[in-house]
């Protein structure tokens, strides 16, 4: 049996509240420099759709981000300018 690649054009209905992922050093402004980051793409974001929470040694913090996505180009667009940042490790 073959593996086919799934479109996530097939799986989400958009526009969506889609949560993204952000984890990186900690750093006292990595939610607002996230935040500053994601609004381009999302003038509608808020602060409260930031959850936050710090790893066990505090050396690293992880966000749950949530937007509403309103296609895949989209979202694309919003995991580029994450990734291509200088303070983020990983983007889910």
């Amino acid at each position: 049996m073959s593996k086919q690649a799934i479109d996530i054009n097939d799986v989400l209905e958009f526009p969506c509240r889609f949560p993204i992922k952000v984890m990186g050093e900690s750093h006292p402004d990595f939610q607002l420099i996230m935040f500053e980051v994601v609004r381009v793409h999302a003038p509608d974001l808020e602060h409260a759709h930031i959850a936050s929470r710090d790893s066990s040694s505090g050396k690293y913090v992880s966000l749950t981000i949530t937007v509403t996505a309103t296609s895949r180009e989209h979202l694309d667009n919003i995991y580029r300018s994450l990734t291509g940042h200088a303070l983020v490790k990983w983007v889910l």
